[in-house]
């Protein structure tokens, strides 16, 4: 049985961000986002610790179209646009990005930027959208229904 406060806090678009989510969480998080209606993608960036590696491995992943310019622009476009994938919301689960983080930190920062851009333009439509990281980083707090 999926927990009826992580389906309300999904379901919430004011309530979606960039969140750390624990592995022992992330099936009942897929589990409520299919429930509910929306796409669920997983990434995992085992082995990627470059930029350009996380950027080939999301555009892959999550079914990029053709045009996917694998750069922070054209990743923010991709994620504001996803028609290949309509859904009432959208929950990406990502998994192993400590290499990437340890070894670009900075960049790091940038995409959790551009995470942070593509969520508040989906709330601005009224559409929840949720990035889940199986890492712990300073700022990124702990989505609270799994806790």
């Amino acid at each position: 049985m999926i927990p009826d406060q992580l389906l309300a806090t999904l379901e919430d678009a004011n309530a979606g961000g960039v969140f750390h989510l624990p592995a022992h969480c992330r099936e009942a998080v897929r589990r409520a986002a299919a429930e509910v209606g929306f796409a669920c993608f997983d990434v995992s960036l085992a082995g990627c610790s470059h930029l350009d590696e996380v950027l080939a491995r999301l555009g892959n992943d999550l079914d990029f179209p053709g045009w996917y310019g694998h750069n922070l622009d054209a990743l923010k476009d991709c994620l504001t646009d996803l028609s290949w994938a309509t859904a009432a919301g959208y929950v990406l689960i990502i998994d192993h990005g400590e290499g990437f983080r340890a070894q670009e930190p900075a960049a790091f920062a940038l995409l959790a930027e551009v995470f942070a851009e593509a969520i508040a333009e989906w709330r601005a439509q009224g559409c929840p959208m949720w990035i889940l990281l199986d890492l712990q980083a300073p700022g990124l707090a702990t989505l609270a229904a799994t806790e």
